[in-house]
């Protein structure tokens, strides 16, 4: 088994780590505390002017044709300097990689390259209800048909680039009548689209730069071929395709690991106590050791699932198996790191404390750890049935 990454891998790994210490690295802390905004999308603009939009999309479409295991190695390296950033390139990976595998060649020519070359700053999706996080198939929003329009009514909550992405993936109830998860379709809304808000902007605690809003459908009328797939068939999707998503966020969560351990040890062979580097004490030692191991294992985990979905291969358990392991890594990972660096550690003189409220939401957002448990254990029982 070779697990070396090839050359255009190693490529990608490489342009990734240079850009964002030369270009996200120096602003991060700014866009954490407000700054500018657009320094924020002009750096999306230039990612997605390198490739970094569509990785796993084909040429055809605009797309890098890089494949699953570099999308999860460009995910890692930009996370470890803004996740704010990593977050919004992962979104528009998987909105493009969904429309990509089920929507038509027209949807696919007309959506795709826009995201992929930076013409709309960000594709988002709206799937989470203030009444169906973790639980999708209890959606209430609807969409009627009406002649040759769908008329959608209803809202979500907690989408990433809301306030700017240029089309929405949107999940709503067609048959209210069918079987729970049974009569949800899927649209492509339009940003402007009359009939759709954007709402307000949540006050989160980490990943500011990375814009989270609510978005309300009020009577919003989109054309026929807005339908993407068939028709009462989206909950199948949700549960299938945007499992590729769960990769991303699992990379993003190795990143932000990764970077806190780093700067932790560097500082370690720097702050000196009792007469000695710190670095030298078995308590710090270990500490170290300890999370360098487990990020090493999540890495593993995260390669593993990429490989079997770019192989075509079930991946979903995988997929969960990585997540679930990376992301909560990530988090042990940034507060051991505030250990080490102790007091200084919890202020913003260093970048550990952001680095901790970032980590914080990858447990819970592209599925909480608990489904991710779920799943797992129910591929498990499956498989031993």
């Amino acid at each position: 088994m070779n697990l070396d990454l090839n050359e255009e891998q190693k490529l990608i790994q490489e342009t990734a780590r240079d850009f964002t210490a030369a270009e996200l690295e120096p602003v991060a802390a700014d866009l954490d505390s407000g700054g500018d905004s657009r320094v924020f999308y002009d750096n999306l603009a230039k990612l997605a002017e390198l490739g970094f939009m569509g990785l796993n999309v084909r040429d055809e479409y605009g797309g890098s044709e890089a494949g699953v295991i570099a999308f999860s190695v460009a995910m890692t390296e930009i996370a470890k300097a803004c996740a704010a950033t990593a977050v919004t390139v992962s979104v528009n990976n998987m909105v493009n990689e969904v429309i990509q595998a089920l929507g038509n060649e027209e949807q696919k020519r007309k959506y795709i390259p826009k995201i992929c070359s930076g013409e709309y700053q960000a594709g988002a999706f709206g799937l989470t209800e203030v009444g169906a996080g973790s639980d999708p198939a209890g959606m209430t929003t609807t969409a009627v048909q009406d002649g040759s329009e769908w008329v959608l009514n209803g809202s979500k909550i907690f989408i990433t680039s809301a306030s700017c992405a240029g089309v929405f993936v949107i999940w709503a109830v067609t048959d209210p009548k069918a079987p729970k998860g049974k009569g949800i379709s899927m649209f492509l809304v339009e940003a402007g689209t009359p009939g759709f808000v954007v709402g307000k902007r949540e006050e989160k605690m980490g990943q500011h730069a990375s814009p989270t809003n609510e978005i309300l459908f009020q009577d919003c009328r989109v054309p026929q071929e807005a339908l993407m797939g068939k028709v009462n068939d989206g909950f199948r999707v949700a549960v299938t395709e945007l499992a590729g998503g769960r990769i991303g966020i699992g990379s993003l969560g190795l990143g932000i690991g990764l970077a806190a351990m780093d700067k932790a040890t560097r500082y370690s062979l720097e702050r000196r106590q009792f007469g000695r580097k710190i670095s030298e004490f078995q308590a710090i030692q270990w500490k170290i050791a300890d999370m360098y191991t487990e990020l090493e294992a999540a890495r593993l985990l995260l390669m593993n699932a990429a490989f079997k979905k770019e192989q075509g291969r079930p991946f979903a358990k995988e997929a969960s198996m990585a997540k679930v392991f990376a992301t909560e890594t990530a988090n042990r990972a940034c507060y051991e790191a505030m250990q080490i660096f102790g007091g200084y550690g919890y202020t913003r003189d260093y970048p550990i404390e952001r680095y901790a409220r970032d980590a914080r939401i990858t447990t819970i957002y592209e599925g909480t750890s608990e489904i991710q448990r779920m799943i797992i254990a129910r591929e498990i029982l499956r498989e031993c049935a």
